[in-house]
């Protein structure tokens, strides 16, 4: 059994979302790609048909990957949680130490997580040295650049 994942009721809705387009959209579209592939004869020097079932296993695959996710993902009362400690779901603004670059984050779960946006994932190696942290304390997170210092200089849901 896969990890329980987290998520507020948008992200769970998008995931569902993308789950049902690639069941009841793509699936048929690659498997009337391999019915149209095979009416055209020999199957041994058929790249379309080739194409067209390696395309099939990599929907099937990506399918059941999401399933999974799908089935161990849970909604999250935010009301439960704790505003003072970092933890899934909280807006943060870290400031680096060593340069004063200051960066701001949503912490989601990984299928959430969009980098340009601002949602960091809380299995990062960022993510997880922030996760239990408040306000003012001063976090040393390895990344495979070496250590780096930051301050959380925010948090909030």
């Amino acid at each position: 059994m896969s990890e329980v994942s987290y998520y507020t009721p948008e992200g769970l809705k998008k995931l569902k979302e993308e789950l049902l387009q690639l069941e009841q959209v793509e699936r048929p579209r690659v498997t009337q790609e391999i019915a149209d592939a095979r009416d055209k004869g020999d199957l041994s020097e058929n790249a379309e048909y080739h194409a067209a079932k390696e395309e099939q296993s990599l929907l099937e695959t990506k399918i059941a990957k999401l399933k999974n996710v799908v089935a161990s993902a849970r909604i999250i009362d935010e009301s439960q949680l704790d505003v003072s400690k970092i933890l899934i779901h909280s807006k943060i603004k870290i400031k680096n130490i060593s340069n004063g670059m200051e960066f701001s984050y949503t912490l989601v779960a990984d299928s959430e997580s969009d980098i340009k946006n601002g949602k960091l994932s809380v299995n990062s190696p960022i993510g997880k040295g922030l996760l239990g942290k408040e306000l003012g304390d001063n976090v040393e997170i390895k990344v495979p650049n070496g250590i780096m210092k930051f301050e959380v200089t925010e948090v909030s849901r």
